[in-house]
């Protein structure tokens, strides 16, 4: 099995309510869990910023079926890689809701506080995954 790493963005569509994050969540969990996938899902007001680890065919797999959620669009892969251990081992799906504590992050990572993962490279968006991860309580 070559283990894979996925990071992508994505921007709302007209289509997205936020009380659809809970449902998004619950969705990805129960498919994760079964698939042996593990991530986490940023949101930020328009944003979504994705990270799915596990084998390369589930990851794949899973990818084509987020192409077609309708809630959102301008899908972009940052980053697919193979990887040789998994930085989101603990969570079938982390979230990481918009928070003051997040700014900071943002900025270290990007050119601004403000966030917008199409102006961050792939390794970027994974390190600020990866640090928010050490930082928040997640949900």
């Amino acid at each position: 099995m070559l283990l894979t790493r996925l990071v992508y963005t994505s921007t709302v569509t007209n289509y997205f309510r936020p009380e659809d994050i809970e449902n998004i969540l619950l969705k990805a969990r129960m498919h994760n869990e079964s698939a042996d996938i593990t991530g986490v899902l940023s949101f930020h007001r328009r944003y979504f910023l994705q990270c799915l680890e596990g084998s390369r065919e589930n990851i794949n797999e899973t990818y084509h079926r987020i192409l077609n959620d309708k809630r959102h669009s301008r899908i972009t892969i940052l980053s697919y890689e193979q990887i040789n251990v998994r930085e989101f081992s603990d969570w079938s799906m982390a979230y990481i809701p918009e928070s003051s504590l997040t700014k900071p992050v943002n900025l270290s990572y990007s050119g601004s506080s403000e966030f917008n993962p199409y102006d961050m490279s792939g390794e970027s968006a994974c390190q600020m995954l990866v640090s928010l991860k050490k930082l928040l309580p997640f949900i």
